[in-house]
């Protein structure tokens, strides 16, 4: 049996997804009566019980800010064909459930997505916290493209009751968003969670049955997100009326096809950040804060559409916190409006888009086990349900590099949440039940494999590194699998947004099956390597005697034109480009006799603009 048999045997065998079991007492719902409103939160009645009574101060606030949540829960971004055979079993359902009770309905139409259409159903219902300052929700979107946080402090409940903290489910359905909202300024608003709720079926002692198989590619991108959100990061902060700007130009003018589509966040030491629509190249100016960090850098962040799902809480907003970990990483939107606080963040891919991602895997540790120095911090949340940064390393004496590495560690298995927007860390198991992280360590076998080789001294090798004006890097590759006796040629292009445009490889798997079963092994191990050298070179932040090929872009804004320069150094060879964005570029070549020669020049020329006020707005 031949490495790639024995492999596609081993995928074949190992399930894909994690089952959850939910049971729920009751469903959740609003309920009027007369000039006051219940709203009844059942959670799952399989995990340690938690409970809150309190009212609503400000039930307008809270009424927004569930449907922003319920927006992003219930978003999926990607393309879907037209198919008319689901929406006629759905038919069908609906017709045998008419003469049933809206509960025996609802009990009936989970069932049949769990015989009939397993992935249709793949939305965890919120993860809720009831800690001691606030209350929290979680969310992730469906296409694995955004993840979001609601936050109520305590301050806006009006409470005589002793709540019971923890970590559970929500039942949180269509029901229950048509309920909310019917709430209104004028009634007493109450909230009831737990599995005790206020009881609004009479009479009814039946349970709601929730299967939910969650894909592992879902699971493992909630956690890493999360997880995401404790890499190093600039905060700078805009007005509500900047992200409005940007929300009315979005709506006005559709993405063109084939152009860029980024955010553009150009940040200059004590000037205010400015948003940079592409491929418009749209600038709005922020008027919040101006930048305080040390120097000029210019962040690319993608998503930008989903900021459209809450813009009906933006007119409660007082101050808007975005946090950038760079170009193509995941961004988070922060969101403060009184004592409700949404966090928003953007992935920047999803599942398609394995190239953008696997640069993303770098920056976070990969370990499955737990270790010491995770289980002292998890015995001392046990005890204080959330604490500080500080707070956590006097606690367990860990400190440093040492302690972050432990806290994305528990993020990512899903013990930890870093609440990003009160810079706290919170005890929050994700499951009820012990979640197999040695099957979320990776994607899938292909991308095992591919780690696999890039361990291994010399099988990985980067031949040539073209740049193409337009296009984007064109890598070729050479990968050598000793059990294969084989030396594979792969190749690819990337567009300046981190899309894979293009990828060939000599390999069996590719020869078969192109990429409509994803990407092969060498071509994974491909992007791995350039993406791992370009992490080192940016920790380095210098231009290393190592460095033979190399491309960085720069601009400078004067009013609305921009100047870009674009520096290509290939070995003895120097190619510049300069002129104004959107028109044609001027082209100098020049060869020198050493690659020492080339790269001295190199670097000459890129101080010389850095000091002259240009930006470094080279694609991560």
């Amino acid at each position: 049996m031949t490495e790639d048999q024995d492999q596609h045997n081993k995928a074949d065998s190992t399930p894909d997804h994690t089952m959850v079991d939910m049971g729920y007492p009751g469903s959740s719902a609003v309920a009027s009566r007369g000039s006051a409103a219940d709203i009844s939160l059942f959670t799952d009645t399989h995990r340690a019980p938690v409970s809150f009574n309190g009212k609503i101060k400000d039930p307008m606030r809270f009424r927004e800010a569930a449907a922003a949540l319920y927006a992003i829960v219930s978003s999926d971004y990607r393309y879907v064909p037209k198919d008319r055979s689901a929406y006629l079993a759905y038919s069908r359902l609906r017709r045998e459930s008419a003469n049933l009770s809206a509960w025996e309905a609802q009990q009936a139409y989970f069932d049949w997505l769990a015989r009939n259409d397993p992935t249709a159903f793949l939305i965890l219902d919120p993860v809720i916290c009831v800690h001691p300052d606030k209350i929290l929700l979680e969310v992730f979107s469906k296409d694995e493209g955004a993840y979001a946080c609601l936050g109520i402090g305590m301050d806006a409940f009006q409470t005589d009751q002793a709540a019971a903290f923890g970590t559970t489910n929500m039942d949180f359905s269509r029901h229950l968003y048509d309920g909310i909202q019917k709430i209104r300024s004028h009634k007493e608003t109450s909230i009831s969670i737990g599995s005790d709720a206020l009881t609004l079926q009479a009479g009814d002692e039946k349970v709601l049955e929730k299967k939910i198989s969650l894909p592992d590619s879902w699971l493992r991108g909630f956690l890493q997100v999360q997880s995401a959100a404790t890499l190093p990061h600039d905060t700078i902060r805009i007005a509500p009326m900047d992200v409005y700007n940007m929300l009315r130009h979005l709506r006005l003018h559709k993405d063109v096809k084939r152009k860029r589509r980024a955010l553009r966040i150009e940040l200059v030491p004590g000037a205010y950040p400015r948003l940079v629509l592409e491929p418009w190249e749209t600038a709005i100016e922020t008027s919040q804060e101006i930048f305080k960090g040390r120097r000029s850098k210019v962040v690319r962040v993608w998503g930008r559409r989903r900021l459209m799902l809450i813009r009906r809480l933006l007119p409660f907003v007082d101050t808007i916190d975005v946090h950038l970990c760079g170009s193509g990483l995941p961004s988070f939107w922060v969101f403060k409006a009184g004592d409700v606080t949404l966090t928003l963040g953007l992935t920047g891919f999803t599942s398609a888009n394995w190239s953008r991602a696997l640069g993303f895997d770098l920056l976070l540790p990969r370990k499955v086990e737990a270790t010491q120095d995770l289980e002292a911090v998890l015995a001392h949340l046990e005890t204080v349900w959330l604490d500080s940064f500080s707070a956590i390393s006097t606690a367990t004496g860990l400190s440093g590099a040492t302690l972050l590495k432990t806290l994305q560690l528990g993020c990512q298995q899903g013990a930890v949440m870093y609440d990003i927007a009160a810079d706290v860390y919170r005890l929050r198991p994700l499951l009820g039940h012990t979640i197999a992280l040695g099957r979320l360590e990776f994607r899938n076998q292909h991308e095992r494999r591919a780690h696999d080789l890039l361990h291994r001294k010399g099988a990985v090798t980067i031949e040539s590194i073209n740049r193409i004006y337009g296009s984007g890097i064109e890598l070729t590759g050479s990968v050598r699998v000793s059990e294969d006796k084989r030396e594979y040629r792969p190749l690819m292009l990337i567009d300046d947004d981190g899309q894979v445009v293009n990828a060939q490889c000599t390999c069996t798997h590719y020869r078969k099956k192109g990429l409509t079963k994803g990407p092969c092994p060498h071509l994974i191990a491909l992007r791995l390597k350039h993406a791992l050298d370009a992490l080192k070179q940016m920790k380095s932040g210098q231009i290393s005697r190592a460095v033979t090929m190399e491309t960085r872009t720069y601009f400078k804004r004067r009013g609305q034109q921009e100047n870009v320069c674009q520096i290509t150094l290939n070995k003895e060879r120097l190619k510049i480009r300069w002129g104004t964005q959107g028109e044609g570029m001027r082209v100098s070549n020049v060869h020198f006799n050493t690659v020492d020669e080339a790269r001295s020049a190199y670097g000459d020329h890129v101080a010389r603009l850095e000091q002259n006020g240009y930006l470094d707005a080279t694609a991560g």
